[in-house]
């Protein structure tokens, strides 16, 4: 097992120096659902939610979060990204909707971090405009699917 990289020698939290890493196109896909009621999610599908288009809307919340990871996570570095990718696929049969983020950028760390980040605000952003409708949505299942690219190459979650 390798170690925690967000430690220095004495133990405090830090953030990882990469600037002598090298520059590689770096990819990251990270996937979750949240489950609702069936009068809910036929309520998005259909587009007469009040509040207006609810995927469209966390699409773009999930892109602005994935630029905004820097802010909201202490020690990632802010990424100049080159593609932020928002894709929803909704299950009548079982009340969810699956969000995956794909995220890109040349550099010398990583996007996982973004493309979790994206897709949980994605989330949290249909919570929130359908909650006066439904609270008891449940968010989960919210994963790193694969990533390319640096020092420790491709990675792929096993199903």
């Amino acid at each position: 097992m390798t170690e925690f990289t967000h430690f220095n020698q004495a133990g405090e939290a830090h953030m990882v120096n990469v600037g002598e890493k090298s520059i590689t196109h770096r990819v990251a896909i990270a996937a979750g659902s949240i489950h609702m009621q069936a009068q809910t999610l036929d309520m998005i599908m259909a587009g007469d939610h009040k509040k207006g288009d609810v995927l469209g809307i966390s699409r773009i919340a999930g892109i602005m979060a994935a630029k905004k990871t820097s802010d909201l996570v202490p020690l990632c570095h802010p990424l100049a990204l080159t593609r932020v990718e928002i894709d929803f696929e909704t299950h009548v049969d079982e009340s969810r909707v699956d969000c995956t983020a794909t995220v890109e950028t040349r550099g010398q760390t990583g996007v996982e971090m973004e493309a979790l980040t994206a897709v949980q605000i994605a989330l949290l952003t249909i919570y929130d405009m359908c909650k006066a409708v439904d609270k008891g949505m449940v968010m989960d299942n919210i994963r790193l699917q694969e990533k390319l690219g640096g020092k420790s190459g491709h990675w792929k979650r096993e199903v």
